[in-house]
């Protein structure tokens, strides 16, 4: 899930038949096919709907459905979960399932073919690895904050992808972290705590960095 402030609705993935669906402030609903599954969603600055593929594809959409573009990622991102587009027109992805050999986050080319740089590549729990990254969060400095399930974590990581710090950890949470909603203004992580068929929103006050 995710929103446009710019067109005052929220988005919706729905892997099962593979749709997006679009609500906007009045309740009135549409949805339009992405004929792919999709993982995760993000709105770009030109406020268009960048669908993550499972299959390693990101498809952007028009608020209303009309599909922009393709991109097909490079060969070794695979199962990519979430994709954001940076205000130079890269993306920061993050990608790995459990059984995949390399899970990392990513900074790949505006025409979706290079990696550019990466933080992390095989699984672990160390610094500098991440198991199952699942979930992305941008600040307006280009600060990258990432869901790490299994490890039980939120890290920040700089522009360059470089580990500046574990801003949330175990201790913090009860269950796996999976969804990021970052609130600029208020300087506030909202991160989704879960289990199956139970779950609860763990909101985090993120102290100015020095």
């Amino acid at each position: 899930m995710t929103s446009c402030e710019h067109y005052r609705c929220v988005y919706i993935a729905n892997g099962d038949v593979e749709c997006i669906h679009r609500l906007d402030v009045q309740g009135a609903a549409t949805q339009w096919a992405v004929n792919d599954q999709p993982s995760g969603l993000s709105v770009n600055a030109a406020h268009n709907v960048l669908v993550t593929c499972d299959v390693g594809k990101i498809k952007e959409f028009s608020s209303r459905g009309n599909l922009l573009r393709e991109l097909t990622l490079p060969d070794d991102v695979i199962h990519p979960s979430h994709v954001i587009q940076t205000r130079k027109g890269e993306f920061i992805v993050c990608h790995g399932y459990l059984g995949d050999a390399v899970h990392r986050v990513c900074k790949i080319s505006a025409d979706g073919r290079h990696v550019i740089k990466s933080h992390g590549g095989q699984r672990g729990s160390d610094i500098g690895q991440y198991q199952v990254p699942r979930h992305l969060a941008v600040d307006n400095n280009e600060f990258v904050f990432v869901a790490d399930v299994i490890n039980l974590r939120v890290t920040l990581l700089s522009p360059t992808l470089d580990y500046i710090r574990q801003v949330v950890s175990p201790d913090d949470l009860k269950w796996n972290p999976s969804r990021l909603c970052l609130d600029i203004h208020r300087r506030r992580l909202y991160v989704s705590d879960n289990k199956p068929r139970t779950g609860r929103v763990v909101v985090f006050t993120l102290v100015a960095r020095k």
